[in-house]
């Protein structure tokens, strides 16, 4: 398995499953009501559901120019406001750009930079110095899951019906033909 094959359908698989649960958020709460979820969070120190969603399509996007050697682009700013979607469609859009930035990449996007040094610089003053396959695996891969199972949580907690088939969709396509499902 390389680090293209690994990241490229993780990343677009679970970006996927989440526009499913902004799907059915929509669904179960029609109207406005869906959109006012972008506000709602776990605890008061806790990032909102829209900070959730914007961090998960930043880190799926930054880990394509981290691991392409390519500078981060200043839209890519976590800090960045008014990034932040206002609606649910708004957030789909990114996720969709999300999807469409994995989609754009050849089959080995990543694997000529695994062993190559990359510098995280984080903006509290923070850095650290890894490798690329450091970095997928320390950094960017847990990254993505943590606000991932946030966004889950916080939908979770404000009575989206979301449960395990919603999480992994994907695996639909491995069930064993003639096992109950």
């Amino acid at each position: 398995m390389t680090l293209t094959s690994f990241i490229v359908p993780t990343y677009a698989q679970m970006l996927k499953a989440l526009s499913g649960w902004l799907d059915k958020a929509q669904a179960q709460k029609p109207g406005t009501a869906a959109d006012a979820l972008l506000a709602a969070r776990l605890a008061p120190d806790m990032f909102p559901l829209a900070v959730q969603l914007r961090f998960i399509c930043i880190q799926a996007q930054e880990t394509i120019f981290r691991l392409t050697g390519e500078p981060v682009p200043a839209t890519l700013d976590a800090r960045d406001s008014d990034a932040y979607p206002g609606t649910i469609a708004e957030a789909k859009a990114q996720i969709d750009a999300a999807l469409a930035a994995l989609g754009a990449l050849p089959a080995d996007a990543f694997d000529r930079h695994a062993q190559q040094p990359l510098a995280l610089e984080l903006p509290n003053g923070m850095a650290f110095d890894l490798t690329g396959e450091q970095y997928a695996r320390d950094w960017a891969v847990p990254q993505f899951y943590f606000h991932l199972m946030a966004a889950y949580a916080i939908l979770r907690n404000n009575g989206i019906d979301l449960g395990k088939p919603d999480y992994v969709p994907h695996m639909r396509g491995y069930i064993r033909q003639g096992v109950p499902a």
